[in-house]
């Protein structure tokens, strides 16, 4: 019974979350339509870059989790994504359960990073899994999941999107130290400035003023 079959029909933004969560729809199949009477799982879900193609404008996004796109073919490295456990309910010959992940929008995550540079397609996924199986058609039979137990899944660069669109709508969010967040909040007073978004505006043209413009922003 360690040898239990994994694939991924749909991923999905969950709607009714309160973070950022994405739900990845996993079809579990038993060997001969055998009883399952419950899995101890854990999934590890990682990007495989590389394995799909990217824009001018993505590449340039890219630059920093990757380097110059000359170099892509020894830096285009997988990253880690996520990883989950969950219960699978017993079952017998195949079941489907929803695996819901919670993702965040800090452009600190290196996955975030590339799923922010990502203007359109599929993100290519890789989802390994590992766990106890407790089958058997009468008592129970304890066996590990199979080390080598995985399958792929695309997911819809849209519908990250809309998923971090639904909770911070036209935002971004950025974790910064706490010193530097009373220097800001200082700069914010000194200046009278209305909004966060009023003070980062005034630094940036200070700053880069040839460069940085109203219309940049």
């Amino acid at each position: 019974m360690t040898e239990l079959r994994f694939g991924c029909t749909e991923v999905r933004a969950d709607r009714h979350a309160a973070g950022p969560t994405l739900v990845f729809r996993l079809r579990i199949t038993a060997p001969g339509g055998g009883r399952v009477h419950a899995v101890a799982l854990r999934c590890q879900l990682r990007i495989e870059p590389a394995r799909r193609s990217y824009a001018e404008r993505e590449g340039e996004r890219l630059a920093d989790l990757f380097g110059d796109r000359s170099r892509w073919g020894s830096t285009l490295n997988p990253i880690q994504f996520a990883q989950v456990s969950l219960m699978v309910p017993g079952f017998t010959g195949e079941t489907e359960i929803d695996v819901a992940v919670p993702c965040t929008y800090d452009l600190d995550i290196a996955a975030t990073r590339y799923f922010r540079a990502l203007d359109e397609g599929d993100v290519p996924l890789l989802l390994l899994f590992s766990g106890t199986v407790f089958s058997g058609p009468a008592g129970f039979q304890v066996t590990p999941v199979s080390w080598d137990r995985e399958t792929s899944a695309r997911l819809p660069v849209k519908v990250w999107r809309e998923m971090i669109e639904q909770h911070f709508p036209g935002c971004g969010w950025l974790r910064l130290p706490g010193d530097v967040i009373d220097g800001l909040l200082a700069f914010r007073t000194r200046r009278a400035l209305p909004s966060w978004e009023a003070t980062v505006r005034a630094l940036l043209s200070t700053a880069e003023p040839a460069e940085v413009g109203e219309g940049a922003l």
